[in-house]
């Protein structure tokens, strides 16, 4: 059983994050994790060409979201919103919506911003609306998970979260970790009891 754990990230911080819902989700025996991330997008005003990623996971295709019994979406806050290159991907995900691929699946979301207000909370919630109309299960972090109440960094109820401070060189600390691993685990346990794949 694989769960897909799927993020845009431009400066590291989110595939950061990614890497530690991946051992999150290995740490449930049974289930293992595939990740896979999406290309930027561009506004048309320069040529570009999209090229296999020269490092890090494969780009993200059709036959992940048909494969996967459960699914971990992260992306950066852009203004309080998923950052476009995740939302142009789910934009063309028309035909799983239509067939019923990810219905019934149970998803999570997380997310990283430069500042403590940068909108992380908005920013999971925009994540989730699209999971929802493909009817996911959501699946949040708990406040039994006690980093939620001792986090001085990212991490809320609604998902995983990152602060990365204003140049982008805080370091994420054990909480922001522990509450990623804590997503990745969640998800991959409800895949576990609800069978998907």
């Amino acid at each position: 059983m694989e769960v897909l754990v799927l993020y845009y990230s431009r400066e590291g911080h989110t595939e950061e994050m990614a890497r530690q819902v991946v051992q999150g989700v290995e740490s449930v025996a049974g289930v293992t994790a595939r990740l896979r991330t999406v290309p930027s997008v561009h506004d048309g005003r320069k040529t570009h060409e999209v090229d296999l990623p020269d490092r890090g996971p494969a780009w993200v295709e059709p036959a992940d979201l048909a494969e996967c019994a459960g699914l971990v979406l992260g992306s950066p806050t852009r203004f309080g919103n998923m950052a476009a290159a995740l939302k142009y991907f789910l934009d063309a995900t028309g035909a799983e919506w239509f067939s019923g691929t990810l219905s019934g699946k149970p998803a999570g979301v997380f997310t990283s911003s430069s500042s403590p207000h940068g909108g992380q909370e908005s920013t999971l919630l925009s994540m989730m609306i699209p999971l929802l109309h493909h009817g996911m299960l959501i699946v949040g972090i708990p406040y039994s998970e006690v980093g939620l109440t001792r986090t001085r960094g990212g991490g809320s109820p609604y998902g995983a979260g990152y602060l990365t401070g204003k140049d982008g060189d805080r370091p994420m600390d054990d909480d922001e970790r522990d509450l990623c691993r804590a997503l990745g685990r969640r998800v991959a346990k409800a895949a576990l009891r609800l069978g998907t794949s």
